[in-house]
């Protein structure tokens, strides 16, 4: 995966969002934040190795999932396998360079 374009979006009540193929940040200046971008790029990854759309879907049932065990919605975020994934990852930029594929799996 090459450079993605990264898309300037104020309205969102979140720092950072991948939406394959895109980038999405709140403002400018986390254009430059690295751990953000390359937390998103992760998922970039993750989105096309599933071909997008069943990403989405198991994205939200493990969330849903997660819901149902810890009862809170940012409990349940974090314990998303994804972004298990993405946390742990988003520090070491050059993750995605040795990053196995569906190496969320080992996340659940």
């Amino acid at each position: 995966m090459g450079k993605q374009l990264i898309v300037v979006c104020p309205f969102m009540k979140v720092s950072g969002m991948a939406l394959f193929p895109f980038i999405l940040v709140k403002d400018q200046r986390m254009k430059h934040d690295q751990a953000l971008i390359n937390h998103e790029r992760i998922h970039l990854r993750q989105q096309a190795e599933l071909l997008v759309l069943p990403f989405y879907v198991l994205y939200l049932l493990n969330y849903l999932a997660n819901l149902g065990r810890y009862g809170q919605h940012n409990k349940a975020y974090l314990h998303i396998a994804f972004e298990k994934e993405a946390y742990n990852n988003e520090q070491n930029l050059s993750y995605l360079n040795s990053r196995k594929a569906f190496s969320w799996l080992r996340y659940f």
